[in-house]
């Protein structure tokens, strides 16, 4: 009976270690980033050497590749990943958040307006009557107030912008440049044969 009692402590002590978790690394192809292959570790939680050497091995004489063209990439543990996304959804608003602040004036609404309707600032300027010049000069104002480096990266971040604060698209005025070329040439009326003397008569008369 003794023994039934202690072969029923063992077991039961056994019962409660924590199972090792195995743990996988994959095997990315650095210049590309694509995942060709992967290994676990084995139950003692031991990297399987021979078995990744064999399939890195494999893999570099198929692609005519070497060893270093690879980067081994290991599985996060999910206890690490816990409040991950909740995190970065809180701090993603946040970001949003500051950014439906910028306060942009009339003029840099139009400008940004066109802009996102990908228009050339020669096209800009054109629309809205101005210079050349001074639509560049809004347009670095607005790379400034969005923090951004080039126009696609203002369009982008001008798409998260609530619609009050994005000028309405509008038709283009007509400039001096585009307005069609009108003639000033006034049509005269061509002048009649001039009225002859009689030689007997003292009256005008009209041929």
């Amino acid at each position: 009976m003794r023994l039934i009692r202690r072969s029923a402590q063992v077991h039961s002590v056994r019962a409660t270690q924590p199972a090792i978790v195995r743990e996988k690394y994959f095997f990315y192809e650095r210049n590309t980033g694509v995942a060709h292959f992967h290994v676990e570790t084995d139950a003692d939680g031991r990297f399987p050497v021979e078995q990744a050497a064999g399939l890195l091995a494999m893999h570099c004489m198929v692609r005519n590749q070497t060893p270093s063209d690879y980067v081994v990439l290991v599985e996060a543990n999910t206890n690490h990943l816990e409040d991950l996304t909740e995190k970065a959804e809180k701090l993603l608003e946040a970001g949003r958040a500051v950014k439906s602040h910028v306060k942009l004036t009339r003029r840099e609404q139009e400008v940004l307006n066109g802009v996102v309707r990908s228009l050339a600032n020669k096209e800009i300027a054109a629309s809205l009557n101005l210079s050349e010049r001074t639509v560049k000069f809004h347009v670095s104002s607005l790379l400034a107030k969005f923090r951004v480096r080039g126009r696609m990266e203002l369009v982008r971040e001008a798409a998260q912008l609530p619609a009050s604060n994005v000028a309405p698209v509008t038709e283009p005025v007509a400039t001096r440049e585009s307005r069609p070329f009108v003639s000033r040439i006034m049509n005269y009326r061509r002048p009649g044969p001039a009225p002859l003397m009689s030689l007997t008569g003292r009256a005008a008369v009209t041929q």
